[in-house]
């Protein structure tokens, strides 16, 4: 992969006179006083100085120990990071009018690598949000121009295999992580897929060729959230829910506004993400599969839950098991197929260990760690690390340090951005059973995990 190097950190470690092995035992060193257990190698130094992305929290303590060491004050922004002692400027959404404005706009994006985090901080205005949603809710769509001349003509035959792409890159995506896959899945978007929209095809063909093609653009989406660069995901998906408008599939443009909700959850905007999610389950009523709706509502409870509103989280969840019990009544597009009952499960024991309701996180997270199929490893170690939360809510810290040990087992391989913060979440909550041997234990587990993936990512 070609990086930039990263300048202004290797000013300031030679400025410093530290080694790479220098700064990552101070880091791990700093660390370890703050009760975290940080995983620092050499290896990972380098990739730094190669210009390689950062988590926030680490670039935090990088900055403490070099100005230490310098004795004077170094930011994250002086060393090439983002610096989160700047205010944050809301990011533009500029939710595209035409249809040549999307597809150019979605070939810009896939020309963005997702590897480089920029900051878990993404401010979007409400105004530009509510308007993006606004002109989703209301507007008739473009339809597909059919049979216009173009020296390619596309077939049925082309739909399916970039549907096929679709299901290959997501099974890679809950195995491994949306880190992974996304270098290679934007070009074959940008390369196969997107040249595709502007050839000649019925227009049944035109049809299901812009689904497929947005099914992949929320995968990219999804793999660039996963991999911790929230703005890129975001303006996929606003493009994304802006291309299901061609069509006017609701019932995917909703899942659209499911993903922004579980993004802005994430991200501690609760407000925007319950209105997103609401905006979803209003804007699919009647042109939704029960197993759909379900998924809705569940983002729902998920933002309510976070947001603390007991009550209105509790309806919503009703809900949402409610829609379920008919999931089997209509049939399902194939990219809604990963959204069982395991799955329903996972998304629920979040709520009741966000609304701090002990022995129903404990039961609920239980049941979807035994019924999750082992191919959704991501999910998989979510559903470990909220077992091993509400375990440590109801004071079972064995237990809970067991079940946070399996998931780091099962997923130390993962390039997912999301569970190392469940891990570093759990490790901060146990720090002040640091002593512990269990817990320093499993501290060490981890730092083994995140070794290996940086020796992996050389």
């Amino acid at each position: 992969m070609s990086r930039e190097p990263n300048v202004q950190l290797i000013a300031v470690m030679d400025e410093a006179t530290v080694s790479n092995k220098g700064l990552a035992k101070r880091m791990t060193d700093e660390a370890a006083r703050r009760g975290m257990d940080l995983g620092t190698t050499h290896i990972a130094v380098k990739r730094w100085r190669d210009g390689a992305g950062i988590r926030p929290q680490t670039a935090a303590i990088m900055a403490d120990v070099l100005s230490a060491k310098l004795g004077r004050r170094i930011t994250p922004g002086d060393l090439g990071f983002f610096d989160h002692t700047k205010a944050t400027a809301p990011e533009p959404i500029g939710y595209p009018s035409t249809v040549p404005e999307v597809l150019s706009m979605l070939d810009g994006l896939a020309q963005e690598r997702a590897g480089t985090p920029a900051s878990d901080q993404l401010i979007i205005a409400e105004g530009d949000l509510s308007a993006a949603v606004l002109s989703w809710m209301i507007a008739r769509p473009d339809g597909i121009q059919a049979d216009k001349p173009a020296h390619q003509r596309v077939g049925m035959r082309d739909v399916r295999a970039i549907r096929d792409a679709a299901g290959t890159f997501m099974a890679l995506d809950f195995k491994y992580g949306g880190g992974h896959g996304h270098k290679a899945l934007r070009h074959y978007f940008r390369h196969e897929v997107l040249p595709l929209l502007d050839a000649s095809y019925s227009e049944k063909v035109g049809t299901a060729l812009f689904g497929a093609a947005a099914e992949v653009s929320q995968l990219l989406a999804w793999t660039a959230y996963d991999a911790g660069n929230h703005r890129l995901a975001h303006r996929y998906l606003t493009s994304t829910l802006r291309l299901s408008q061609v069509i006017d599939d609701r019932m995917f443009g909703a899942r659209i506004l499911g993903n922004l909700s579980h993004q802005a959850n994430y991200l501690g905007n609760h407000a925007q993400a319950i209105q997103l999610a609401r905006a979803a389950v209003e804007g699919a009523k009647g042109q939704a599969t029960p197993r759909a709706m379900a998924n809705y509502a569940a983002m729902e409870a998920r933002a309510l839950s976070n947001a603390g509103d007991g009550i209105a989280a509790s309806r919503a969840m009703m809900e949402a098991e409610h829609h379920f019990q008919r999931a089997d009544t209509a049939e399902d597009p194939a990219w809604l197929s990963y959204f069982d009952e395991a799955e329903l499960m996972g998304e629920l024991c979040h709520c009741f260990r966000d609304l701090k309701m002990r022995r129903e996180a404990v039961e609920q997270a239980q049941r979807a760690v035994d019924s999750t199929d082992l191919k959704y490893a991501r999910t998989l170690g979510f559903c470990r690390m909220v077992l091993a939360q509400s375990q440590l809510l109801n004071g079972e810290l064995e237990a809970a340090v067991t079940a946070a040990s399996l998931a780091v087992d099962g997923g130390d391989s993962l390039q997912s951005t999301r569970f190392q913060r469940y891990v570093t979440d759990f490790q901060s909550e146990v720090s002040v059973h640091a002593t512990n041997p269990t817990v320093a234990a499993f501290n060490e587990k981890v730092h083994d995990a995140l070794a290996r993936l940086d020796e992996d990512d050389e």
